[in-house]
């Protein structure tokens, strides 16, 4: 994986994206232990890489050493996608996610402890077999309360050779849209306060392409496709992909940056 960074980066990839199942199991096989942590350390070290961003690691033993590491290396995003499903622990266990409400906020509470401004992104499955309306209320409150940087959520699907298909699918199609629709909304208002924060700070973005009159980037705390982007007019200036520069937020919109080129 590290030589494979090396030419990736006398290539010109500016930014790494380790994605994993399960990225804290790396090195079980190999190495029979955790290695996570041994290999963001070899990784920071290859030069022309500036950023190293991390999908996806389960709440169930993650390793404090690599929150560390995200903390004090400035090449590693301040940036986690953990997948946390649900949070109702009757949900929990029919989903043998092997953890618990209490476990998942309180290593959510370590996270922001250790890096306050780390952007944490989850994904949730709505309508699982069983989940009540109670255990939907349950949710879509811990969503209000744990107001994540980044979410998204999916309907559950009943799929053969899965854990859960022996399970009945009692939750109706239309009532696992409607939930759907009402996490996202929640998330939506969520995401556009927090962007409203941003506006007259100045974070170092990558860009990626030009669309229209904007070249599209995104800061450390947003990941390619999937989250939040930063315009900025391409009117008066060029850049390219993989140009790294220093944007002053102008306005914001729910999932959208507007900025200034900062000129330093």
């Amino acid at each position: 994986l590290v030589k494979e960074a090396q030419k990736l980066a006398k290539g010109g990839v500016k930014e790494l994206i380790l994605i994993a199942q399960d990225l804290t199991f790396y090195g079980l096989d190999l190495y029979k232990k955790r290695a996570l942590a041994d290999l963001l350390r070899e990784l920071v070290k290859v030069d022309g890489i500036e950023w190293i961003r991390l999908h996806y690691a389960f709440p169930t033993g993650f390793p404090e050493e690599v929150l560390q590491l995200i903390r004090d290396e400035k090449k590693i995003c301040n940036y986690i996608d953990i997948p946390l499903q649900h949070i109702s622990n009757d949900i929990l266990k029919a989903m043998k996610r092997g953890t618990t409400y209490e476990k998942t906020n309180a290593l959510l509470q370590k996270f922001r402890a250790e890096v306050p401004d780390m952007a944490i992104r989850t994904t949730l499955i709505v309508g699982f077999p069983g989940e009540t309306e109670e255990h939907f209320e349950e949710l879509k409150n811990w969503v209000k309360a744990q107001r994540f940087d980044r979410l998204g959520c999916f309907t559950y699907s009943h799929e053969e050779n899965t854990g859960a298909y022996a399970l009945v699918d009692d939750v109706p199609a239309e009532v696992k849209q409607r939930r759907v629709k009402e996490i996202m909304e929640i998330q939506q208002q969520i995401s556009w306060e927090k962007n409203q924060e941003k506006v007259g700070k100045t974070y170092r973005c990558i860009f990626d392409r030009k669309e229209g009159e904007y070249f599209v980037g995104r800061t450390e705390f947003d990941s390619p496709d999937v989250d939040n982007t930063v315009l900025v007019s391409a009117k008066d200036t060029y850049l390219s992909p993989g140009d790294f520069v220093e944007v002053r937020i102008t306005a914001a919109e729910d999932y959208d940056l507007i900025g200034e080129l900062v000129m330093i």
